[in-house]
This record gives structure tokens, sequence and C-alpha cells, in this order.
């Protein structure tokens, strides 16, 4: 999908690779391996695209947590 690739927006594939920052960044915890605060938030956003069969969304359409989560694994890479 067009116009899914600025600073503003957030692709599908975008949105995996911050998962897998936060997976590493915050790794699954006890013996049942429950995913961090950090993951389920952005997992919750990846269901929802994937549902909606969605190939980005705009960031501004994100819950304020996910967008932070977002934002932080871009300046960590360095794709901000």
């Amino acid at each position: 999908m067009a116009g899914y690739n600025s600073a503003m927006d957030l692709t599908l594939t975008e949105l995996e690779q911050a998962i897998n920052y936060w997976r590493r960044m915050r790794p699954a915890t006890g013996e049942e391996r429950a995913l961090s605060r950090e993951v389920n938030v952005l997992a919750n956003v990846y269901a929802l695209m994937i549902f909606d069969r969605a190939h980005g969304c705009p960031l501004a359409s994100l819950p304020t947590e996910a967008r932070a989560l977002v934002d932080a694994w871009r300046s960590a890479e360095g794709t901000a």
C-alpha cells in the first residue's frame, strides 16, 4: 500500500522490527515465558493490522504507549 513509508506512518514490516527490538530489550520472563508489557502493546497493534489486512497505518492512529515504543525503537535503530 502506497504512502506508508514516511516517519509519520508505520508499515507492518517496521512494526515487526519494532516488536523484535523490544523482544530483545525486554525478553519473555518466568516459566510461562510471558511477553513484556512493551511487546504486548505492540503485539496488540500487530494483531489488529493483520485482522484488518492493513499493510501500514498512520502513527497518529496508534495508542500513545505504542507510538512511544515505536519512536523509541526508531531512535535506537537510527531510523527516526
